[in-house]
């Protein structure tokens, strides 16, 4: 049976220094994952959209599987993808992914030998034409994918988003969200992203990209979500960690401010990622946007209690429902 949801992203192997608890060390991540876990909070039936090499470890698959997520769109290369992906925290709001050896050493701690050769990701640049090894392409969709009511894109590349929205517009679905890539929220790419928000269900960027796109143009974040939501997208999500979220519903010309649900924040890994997943849920299952805001958000509240990709799905049964439920009462329409 096809799944009701897909969403589309990277898998990586991660190795977290997060700013409580202990490190974690080549374990599965990656923006796929925590969306994936975001969404499963809530609803089941996930199809995963994704590129591994043969190195990628084959009992992680297996793993997922068995917590419910349909692993055949992810796509097995018969090369060497390096995924691996590091983060350290100076405090909880301050990542670095540089110099993971000092980072190891200032926390008195063996350096991983599967870290050694370990390079960075580069500096965000304007390349809209390249496509990274590691993005899924329209190819590797299953064809019972294309029958999935609900599917979110995590942050690819230019050219990946630009291909995947119309292979999957092609098929069944009807709602379609996105979580755009820093390296096209730029000035320069105004023309292209208007291409992407044409249609667009809703856009989930964080604060951060939406001011680097504006920038020298607008110091007003609503004024910013409205420019976006005239290319043709219904719903404008600014997500701004730990002050919440930021909303404007188009269709009913109507701006909202969530906060964050109040919680201890042991680490932000994938927050952004958690909340998209669990936006995707609550739309489809309620067709208000507005609860949809409340499900990501509690979904990302789940996540950053804890380390590691499904940390939200090993909370106590009923614990997201009462979050829920509490967070609907201190919303406010601006």
């Amino acid at each position: 049976m096809y799944p009701t949801f897909v969403i589309a992203g990277r898998l990586r192997r991660d190795y977290l220094l997060p700013p409580v608890g202990h490190p974690l060390i080549d374990v599965p991540g990656g923006d796929l994952l925590y969306a994936a876990a975001g969404l499963a909070v809530w609803e089941g039936s996930v199809g995963l959209l994704a590129r591994v090499g043969e190195d990628y470890p084959h009992e992680w698959l297996r793993a997922f599987e068995q917590r419910g997520l349909d692993t055949r769109g992810v796509r097995i290369l018969p090369e060497h993808l390096d995924l691996r992906f590091f983060q350290a925290y100076l405090d909880p709001l301050t990542p670095q992914r540089n110099n993971p050896v000092a980072h190891f050493a200032r926390l008195g701690l063996t350096y991983p030998k599967a870290l050694l050769g370990y390079q960075p990701p580069a500096e965000v640049q304007d390349d809209r034409k390249t496509v990274e090894p590691a993005s899924p392409r329209p190819v590797d969709i299953p064809e019972d994918y294309l029958d999935a009511s609900a599917v979110h894109l995590c942050p690819l590349d230019y050219s990946t988003h630009n291909r995947l929205m119309p292979a999957f517009r092609q098929g069944r679905t009807t709602t379609l969200t996105l979580d755009p890539s820093a390296s096209y929220m730029i000035p320069a790419a105004w023309a292209d992203l208007r291409l992407l928000l044409q249609g667009l269900t809703a856009f989930l960027p964080c604060e951060e990209e939406v001011r680097a796109l504006f920038w020298g143009q607008s110091d007003d974040l609503w004024e910013m979500a409205e420019a976006l939501a005239a290319q043709g997208c219904e719903l404008i999500v600014i997500k701004r960690g730990g002050h919440g979220q930021m909303f404007y519903d188009a269709p009913a010309r109507r701006r909202w401010e969530i906060p964050a649900y109040p919680t201890d924040l042991s680490d932000p890994t994938g927050a952004g990622d958690s909340f998209c997943g669990g936006f995707l849920a609550g739309y489809r299952q309620t067709y208000d946007p507005l609860r949809a805001v409340l499900y990501g958000n509690v979904s990302a509240s789940l996540t950053i209690e804890g380390s590691g990709a499904f940390h939200a799905l090993e909370t106590l049964p009923g614990l997201a429902q009462a979050r829920l439920d509490s967070l609907a009462e201190i919303v406010r329409q601006v």
